[in-house]
């Protein structure tokens, strides 16, 4: 289970609608299962079918995370015009097992949020808890 609160999942979906139609992306920062902050970050792809991160702006988030003592605990990124679930390449790209991998999809007429571990390949949905 990953916990977000609300202030931080309604920017994260806010975040994919303002870069809509390209995917959006970035990280959220925290500690035991619980974020924090969120670092949204430039698709460098500019693209609407996958994502790349800025290579500064991951650092300065790893960079400010871990002088929190946190750590980056999820990272997210939209689907403008998919079902919130990961795709092959969202599969292969996974390259942390410890972290969530949080999609966005903006299919339908209400955004919907899904939270995934990804290990060796094999996807479970993982429950997310909106705090206050």
């Amino acid at each position: 289970m990953i916990k977000i609160p609300k202030s931080i999942y309604e920017a994260i979906i806010k975040h994919a609608q303002k870069d809509a139609p390209i995917e959006a992306c970035g990280y959220l920062g925290g500690i035991s299962g619980e974020a924090k902050v969120l670092y949204e970050m430039t698709n460098t792809d500019h693209s609407e079918e996958h994502f790349s991160f800025d290579p500064q702006e991951q650092f300065d988030a790893f960079k400010e995370a871990s002088a929190k003592g946190w750590r980056l605990i999820a990272c997210y990124h939209s689907h403008p015009i998919t079902p919130a679930r990961p795709s092959q390449e969202d599969i292969r790209l996974a390259y942390d097992p410890n972290i969530s991998y949080i999609i966005v999809s903006l299919a339908d007429k209400e955004p919907v949020v899904k939270s995934f571990k990804i290990k060796g390949g094999e996807v479970t949905l993982e429950e997310i808890e909106v705090t206050i």
